[in-house]
């Protein structure tokens, strides 16, 4: 509430101080604050850290202020942005990618920081630095409030109560060496000579040439991604699909991943832990979904444990801003021209931290609408959770894994 008091003092005095005057009204209020003044009162009233430091240094010897001049209205060096006609915008366009950029930005995962922010338009192009974006932000209206619960809507009551036992559930898991995967669909992409999204380097003058109007090409349709994350080893698995994105389509990724990266690695497993979105082909009331996870079960002998993300939470799902949004970067700009060019581009996806991605063709065919009778679903091994059984299941194999 402090930098709130220092921000309202700041703007009523503003109007009525001249430059000299607003380095030392906040110069006084960083002294105030003592030990970390200088950075809440930069902060809040969008002053450089120099300027406020210097304004000590005056209000510590008065004689240096009665004989100082006060720099003229328009004096002294540009800034940054004066120079720069983009900046402002694509400051904007980072912090809030939901309404002004991409949802699947990587940045849109982080802290946003004034750091990380300045970071970021530097690899945008632009000559800028911390305090220049501190102080942008400032000018736009924008602070550090933390987040206020207000909306209503379709929250459920006990989703922060689902979120912890996701997340003891995960780490109980993990520290057993039990794997612990986390699923979902990425947007289906329209396959064939299309606009892509972003920029790539290529000769001045020389543009990708691509299709006017984004209609289905008969005959190659369009890609449905399913991708698996394995959080505690930074590895994805997505099958590149060319039919309908149904629970079998989604159970028999899993398969593959299991066959191809998971078995591998966790050859004593004895337990899968999935967490996964409340809607879509792998959703917590999509029947197909429990029945295709039992005979999963029931062939490799693992115990399956389910554990859906509250509904309206999917973008929290690890798969979104760990897997799924270095593929949208890795291929941006390229044309997804046939879904062996998918594949190759999913699979040339790294990042820094390690991650690593396998990707392949699902040829078959998956038709939608498949009902699962009542006595084959009565007939499922299935235990739920105490807390909301809906959410929190386990498949158990109906027949012993022969060893």
């Amino acid at each position: 509430m402090e930098g709130k008091g220092i921000q309202a003092r700041f703007e009523k005095l503003a109007p009525f101080l001249d430059e000299r005057m607003r380095r030392l009204v906040a110069a006084t209020e960083s002294l105030a604050v003592g030990h970390g003044g200088t950075s809440l009162v930069s902060r809040e009233t969008g002053l450089s850290r120099g300027a406020i430091i210097q304004g000590i240094k005056d209000l510590r010897d008065p004689q240096k202020i009665a004989g100082s001049k006060v720099r003229r209205a328009g004096g002294g060096r540009k800034r940054a942005v004066d120079q720069d006609a983009t900046l402002k915008g694509d400051l904007e366009r980072l912090i809030d990618p939901v309404t002004r950029g991409d949802p699947e930005s990587p940045l849109r995962w982080t802290s946003k920081s004034v750091r990380k922010l300045s970071e970021e338009l530097v690899r945008l192009g632009h000559q800028t630095s911390h305090r220049m974006v501190a102080e942008l932000l400032h000018e736009a209206g924008y602070s550090l409030p933390a987040n206020r619960k207000t909306q209503e809507g379709s929250r459920h009551a006990d989703r922060n109560e689902q979120f912890q036992h996701i997340n003891e559930q995960v780490k109980s898991l993990i520290a057993q060496g039990q794997p612990v995967i986390s699923v979902d669909t990425k947007k289906k992409e329209l396959v064939g000579q299309f606009k892509n999204s972003g920029k790539e380097l290529r000769p001045e003058g020389d543009p990708e040439q691509v299709r006017v109007h984004d209609f289905v090409i008969p005959g190659i349709g369009r890609a449905a991604p399913y991708g698996v994350y394995d959080i505690a080893n930074n590895t994805g698995w997505v099958s590149v699909g060319i039919d309908h994105d149904t629970a079998a389509f989604a159970v028999e990724t899993i398969r593959r991943w299991w066959y191809s990266m998971g078995q591998p690695l966790y050859s004593k497993a004895k337990q899968l832990l999935i967490t996964a979105d409340s809607g879509g082909s792998n959703g917590s009331r999509v029947r197909l979904w429990k029945f295709e996870l039992q005979k999963l079960a029931d062939e490799t002998g693992l115990e399956i444990v389910v554990c859906h993300l509250p509904p309206g939470t999917s973008k929290w799902n690890k798969i979104e801003h760990r897997l799924f949004s270095f593929i949208s970067q890795n291929w941006r700009g390229k044309p997804l021209v046939s879904h062996q060019v998918i594949v190759d581009l999913i699979a040339a996806t790294t990042t820094n931290p390690g991650l690593k991605v396998r990707a392949q063709i699902d040829l078959n065919r998956y038709p939608s609408g498949i009902k699962v009778p009542e006595e084959e679903f009565a007939a499922l091994r299935i235990e739920r959770h105490q807390f909301h059984g809906e959410w929190n299941y386990k498949l158990l194999p109906r027949t012993r894994k022969l060893s």
